[in-house]
């Protein structure tokens, strides 16, 4: 059996993680194409589902993920490879084995996960898709599940700058995309990044897939950012692994009236740190601002960057004196949940202040 044939069924073994594949390969003597042989499988011990798989491997389903793989280029790493991402191996649940497509290289480059609602508010996928954009200009990679909402945001700022690298992990063999609307998005995410999966071509999206996914999420990042999310949320999942994995939980807050900035919330008391502006989460994991392109600082936060007319509807509603949002309700048609979101992205880009009482005013520039 070559290398190959030996990955791919250790990515099809029930149970089978890294810490099993590093012991065969040490009971094989370090040679990975004697890892199934009987005296090597009998001197580790296996999940018994796992162990009865690599035993009698089911070979006509192995030789059709071998076509795949050849077939659209894609690569597929055992854990004791070098190729394999450093972070995702310190994880004691780490998968056996990866599916990847695109570059291997990327992998090991300094990860962010961003995650959060699949039903974001117009206002929360703006804010991902500016701080994917800002930290990936800052050379971080940008790791998130190709989800609709935060997710497609996040993936989608870190490609709109130059050589801005984002990964998507998905929840899925790699022979299919899900969810299908993101079939484009997918594509570019292989031509700037990859797309990486534990689970074997023609795994289709079942419920348990996704807080498996979202642990490699958290597991490849030095932190993970929570933009929107409900309580009881995937998103929130994705949190819990990262502090489990002994990694950093950001949070952005939310306006109190929302129910997608609840589970932020519960984040930031349950100990997350409140970010406001991307270079926060850069000081946090102590990578040095760049020196052109953009700024940030507490006082000009977000400023400078182009506004959609809605905004700027908004902001001249608001004007210098002190309104609320039934009066900006009132000035501009917009329902209020709304305004209070956009409120929020004002007030993080220090356009606006607020002030007792729920009211708000521009700040003289």
């Amino acid at each position: 059996m070559d290398g190959l044939f030996i990955r791919a069924a250790f990515a099809r073994a029930p149970g089978l993680r890294a810490s099993h594949v590093a012991a065969l390969l040490g009971a094989a003597e370090g040679e990975l194409t004697r890892c199934l042989e009987p005296q090597s499988l009998a001197r580790v011990r296996l999940p018994p589902q796992a162990l009865a798989w690599l035993r009698f491997p089911d070979t006509v389903e192995l030789e059709s993920d071998l076509r795949w793989i050849s077939h659209n280029r894609a690569h597929l790493l055992s854990s004791t490879d070098p190729e394999y991402p450093p972070q995702l191996r310190q994880l004691a649940d780490a998968p056996a084995a990866l599916f990847v497509l695109g570059d291997l290289q990327k992998l090991a480059t300094p990860q962010l996960a961003m995650v959060g609602s699949r039903s974001a508010t117009a206002s929360g996928s703006d804010t991902a898709f500016q701080f994917a954009a800002q930290l990936a200009r800052a050379g971080l990679t940008i790791t998130s599940g190709l989800a609709t909402g935060i997710d497609a945001a996040s993936h989608r700022g870190a490609l709109s700058v130059e050589q801005g690298i984002t990964i998507a992990v998905c929840g899925t063999g790699l022979d299919e995309v899900y969810p299908i609307q993101h079939k484009e998005l997918a594509e570019r995410i292989r031509q700037h990044g990859a797309l990486v999966s534990e689970l074997a071509p023609r795994t289709p999206p079942r419920r348990a897939n996704f807080p498996q996914r979202n642990r490699l999420i958290s597991g490849l990042s030095q932190a993970t950012l929570v933009v929107e999310a409900r309580l009881h949320s995937g998103s929130l999942g994705t949190a819990r692994d990262a502090w489990r994995h002994g990694r950093k939980v950001l949070a952005i807050p939310g306006s109190i009236t929302s129910p997608l900035a609840r589970g932020t919330h519960k984040l930031i008391r349950d100990g997350a740190t409140l970010v406001q502006e991307p270079g926060e989460v850069l000081q946090e994991l102590e990578i040095s601002l760049p020196n052109e392109g953009f700024r940030f600082s507490r006082s000009t936060r977000r400023r400078g960057l182009p506004m959609d007319k809605g905004y700027e509807m908004l902001l001249d509603a608001v004007g210098f004196g002190p309104v609320g949002v039934d009066i900006l309700a009132i000035r501009t048609g917009l329902p209020g949940e709304l305004i209070s979101s956009m409120l929020l992205v004002l007030e993080l880009e220090g356009r606006i202040a607020s002030y007792p009482g729920g009211q708000f005013g521009r700040i003289s520039r």
